[in-house]
């Protein structure tokens, strides 16, 4: 993710079903229990009810779980959706001491460095964090952001066009460079979304820096389409999904998310008894999502308590199927659609936090230059 990234399924229209799943949805902002719509309202420490959460374009969350949180602590959450999740970082270092809200949900491994140089979250260690797998707690030490769910950005692609071919399907990224893949594979700009960041990612932890451009150099000769972010990848570029269907696209590779494949099963109408799509698992980059208690917020309680409920069973559990995500407690389990028609990434890529810091920038710079100008 860039600055302007269109985030993960935040980063996607609601204009389809499948869509909607996974990215934009619309979770009207709750008012608070005094009738007032003004932000979390108050300074700290005034006793407001409600909290304010600021985040990307796909949080989601089921009514009764919210109204669960509201029963057990008193606080009512108003979410402030702020474009993707590059935008919305963008607007809290802005504005940073003055925050429009009390929490910060949606920024990911890929851009943390940003948010935590910019000094944007107060430490807090939330309730429960013990449960939270160790592997994803990256700020373990300081507690300025709170690990919430985590995601593999994988090759996509349409059962039926290779079956249709006798062709397989690619595993690596290795084979999507391959003559037997011309001209099939559409992936989103690393510059302005963030799957297509993370994609990138994947390719300089498999080659490299000294082998990540060669790569794409092949890539760029092999026919990949470079479209700006992943609703219109996905949803008008790809051929598997429902909306690819409508459009009748022609590219049957996409870079989309592991959890892709269930989505398409949940939304369709009948439900099929097999996804029409898959993952390459030698493909995918892992990404993070945190949240982190804003700098200044002025509901810091009710700011703390809806932290320790983010990453609480209830919330937890109920994520998968609203923002298609996967949960980073110990003790949540998965719907049953995620595991059996989810593909399992045991191995996924990963660039550490500090070294993405460094070097995002001229990555991303470096891409461009290469694929896209």
């Amino acid at each position: 993710m860039s600055t302007t990234s269109t985030t993960r399924r935040t980063k996607q229209l609601a204009a389809t079903a499948v869509a909607a799943a996974l990215g934009v949805t619309a979770l009207a902002g709750c008012g608070s229990s005094d009738g007032s719509a003004s932000g979390s309202g108050g300074t700290k420490g005034s006793g407001s009810k409600t909290v304010t959460l600021v985040s990307h374009d796909s949080f989601n969350a089921s009514k009764d779980v919210l109204k669960a949180f509201t029963e057990e602590t008193g606080y009512t959450v108003k979410v402030l959706k702020s474009g993707d999740a590059g935008a919305a970082l963008n607007q809290e270092i802005l504005t940073k001491g003055s925050p429009r809200g009390d929490v910060f949900f949606g920024v990911d491994n890929t851009l943390l460095s940003r948010a935590l140089d910019n000094g944007l979250f107060t430490s807090y260690e939330a309730k429960g964090s013990d449960r939270v797998a160790a592997d994803t707690q990256l700020d373990a030490t300081k507690h300025r952001v709170t690990p919430i769910d985590t995601g593999d950005i994988c090759i996509n692609y349409d059962k039926k066009y290779f079956a249709d071919r006798k062709l397989a399907p690619p595993t690596t990224f290795d084979d999507l460079a391959k003559p037997a893949y011309r001209n099939l594979l559409v992936t989103e700009n690393a510059a302005t979304s963030s799957p297509g960041l993370g994609f990138l990612l994947g390719t300089v932890a498999t080659y490299g820096e000294s082998g990540y451009q060669d790569y794409w150099k092949k890539l760029k000769s092999n026919g990949v389409k470079v479209v700006d972010g992943w609703e219109q990848a996905y949803n008008e570029e790809f051929s598997g999904s429902a909306g690819g269907k409508k459009a009748k696209a022609d590219r049957p590779l996409v870079v989309s998310y592991a959890s892709s494949p269930p989505a398409e099963v949940l939304y369709a109408k009948p439900q099929p008894t097999e996804a029409p799509t898959g993952v390459a698992t030698g493909t995918c980059f892992r990404q993070i999502e945190f949240a982190g208690l804003l700098n200044g917020a002025r509901n810091e309680a009710g700011g703390k308590a809806l932290l320790d409920f983010l990453i609480s069973k209830k919330f937890q559990e109920d994520m998968p199927l609203n923002m298609f995500v996967s949960p980073v407690t110990e003790d949540a389990k998965l719907p049953e659609i995620f595991t059996e028609f989810g593909a399992t990434v045991d191995k996924p890529t990963t660039v550490a936090p500090d070294t993405i810091a460094k070097n995002r920038e001229q990555w991303v710079q470096s891409w461009s230059s290469l694929v896209v100008k």
